[in-house]
């Protein structure tokens, strides 16, 4: 199985699209300039106790207060605030944490009204990003991640993850680890530090001792309420922490500077794959170049077929999501109800194993699968279901199926489902149902081109179009945009671009941006 990563970068937003064999199987796309990121540290106020709740709400700067429950303070928390007065006391000598006095353990069946009052300072992390009406939900553990290991101030012990199995790898991981850690500080090491040399770890390690470090710095700083103290890493680099894998053979990139901070990335996390960095410098959109902008058309959305006809409704609520297996207008054969609905329900849990991963799908997942009779299909459907999850990075449980078919599965969500809207709205009319013929559509393209050159100055173009739309105009020896080049003295580029409705079309100048050429006007 080959596994290809490709990097996006917009200057809105940048996405990262996990292709194996071609396949789409993992998509994340995030706002180049999002705040609330999953990791960020805010010095923020508490703003509202919730005694009920057992809870505070604290102003860190989104429309929504975030949540902040009791049992969320940690264990450590009277250590991190006794720390926390003693840095921003004196704000020009620094205090390292590894001679801070350790402090009572906060325990677990206290009030929150006990511990905080309204404008108490706190050091809080988000562990949930704002989703749907709910603010980010936070965390007073802090913890530093890394791609071998995640750093946690104030704690006390070593943790190794429960899926590397070696009791002999556990004991040396730990040796390490314990031989290399300052006082105060706590590691879990992630699975993908399994086998790792000590000098690799090491150099993780003092990479995120020196974001803490830096975070400690920043927090003395601070004089405005709430305040960033901390944001993870570049968008590009944060992305890739989670999805990276040394089994890639290539990861391509469209952006020059993205490629520079990838390529610094895997230098210090796998140097022998450096090689496999490639940036794209083509004229067609990367995601079409690599068929990402096709599949990501046909894979969201309410429908999803899968194979032979068959087809999957997935719908969202704000409690759960609930998938619905239909075995579509499969032709009629000699096999049985039993096997033809066996059948589907596999290639259907295939399907939902992918789109669970594609859209990030988070909380409870109903799946309501065609009815099986047989007791044997109904256990191989569950263990064939757990197979296929194990690939899930995410923490998931699955339960058999039950008496009506449905199984249930919990996924962690940490952030909002992807939602892509595969629609395209019209640009010609812009949603008021009337619009020009569309045989004027070269006539409108040419006048815009008149315009850019004749008034605007503009010498070297990039027009993308639908490909239905390139194909006409390249069509012949002397095509369209043959006779716009030699009519304009233009050097014009043509390009075909997936993404685009029928009649939609950008201008590019020479430098790359973008010429908005729209005309909402001109609709009649």
């Amino acid at each position: 199985m080959t596994s290809e990563l490709v990097i996006d970068t917009q200057k809105e937003e940048i996405s990262i699209a996990l292709l194996e064999d071609g396949k789409l199987m993992e998509f994340q796309k995030e706002q180049q300039q999002q705040s609330y990121s999953v990791g960020n540290m805010y010095l923020a106020k508490v703003k509202k106790l919730m005694p009920g709740l057992n809870a505070c709400f604290v102003d860190v700067g989104h429309e929504r207060d975030a949540f902040l429950h009791f049992l969320d303070l940690g264990p450590t928390y009277y250590s991190f605030q006794k720390y926390l007065k003693q840095i921003t006391a004196n704000r020009k000598r620094s205090f390292s944490i590894s001679k801070a006095p350790r402090q009572p353990i906060l325990g677990k069946d206290g009030a929150i009204q006990d511990v905080l009052k309204v404008g108490d300072e706190v050091l809080v992390q988000i562990v949930k990003e704002p989703i749907s009406t709910k603010g980010p939900r936070l965390n007073c553990e802090l913890n530093f991640a890394g791609r071998l290991l995640i750093l946690i101030p104030f704690e006390n012990k070593v943790s190794v993850s429960t899926k590397i199995k070696s009791a002999a790898e556990r004991v040396r991981l730990k040796q390490i680890i314990t031989s290399i850690l300052p006082p105060n500080f706590g590691v879990i090491v992630r699975t993908v530090a399994e086998g790792k040399r000590s000098a690799e770890i090491d150099q993780e390690l003092k990479v995120l001792l020196k974001r803490w470090e830096s975070t400690v710095s920043t927090v003395q700083r601070c004089i405005n309420y709430p305040s960033l103290v901390y944001e993870e890493t570049s968008r590009s680099v944060g992305l890739l922490r989670d999805l990276f894998n040394t089994s890639y053979e290539a990861i391509h990139v469209n952006d020059p500077s993205t490629f520079d901070e990838v390529r610094d990335y895997i230098k210090v996390i796998a140097p022998e794959k450096e090689d496999i960095i490639k940036l794209y410098q083509g004229d067609i959109p990367i995601f079409d170049k690599f068929a990402v902008t096709k599949q990501i058309k046909s894979a969201f959305g309410k429908t999803v077929t899968f194979k032979r006809g068959a087809y999957l409704v997935i719908e969202h609520t704000e409690a759960l999501h609930v998938i619905d297996v239909n075995s579509g207008n499969r032709s009629k054969n000699s096999e049985s109800q039993e096997l033809g609905a066996f059948d589907v329900n596999i290639g259907a849990a295939e399907e939902i194993a992918r789109q669970l991963r594609l859209r990030d799908i988070g909380g409870i997942i109903i799946i309501d699968f065609i009815d099986m009779a047989e007791p044997e299909h109904r256990d191989q459907l569950y263990k064939h279901m757990t197979e296929l999850m194990k690939q899930d990075r995410s923490r998931h449980k699955i339960l058999p199926l039950s008496k009506f078919g449905l199984m249930q599965i919990t996924r962690q969500r940490v952030r909002p489902a992807m939602d892509m809207i595969v629609e395209e709205v019209c640009p010609s009319c812009f949603g008021s149902g009337h619009i020009k013929s569309s045989l004027l559509f070269t006539d409108t393209l040419e006048r815009k081109i008149k315009i850019l050159v004749t008034e605007l100055r503009h010498n070297k173009l990039r027009l993308y179009v639908h490909p239905y739309v390139y194909a006409y105009i390249n069509q012949g020896l002397l095509s369209i945009k043959q006779r716009w080049r030699m009519k304009y003295g233009l050097n014009l580029k043509v390009l075909p671009d997936q993404s685009l409705a029928l009649l939609q079309y950008r201008f590019m100048d020479r430098s790359g941006d973008e010429i908005d050429m729209q005309e909402e006007h001109e609709v009649h």
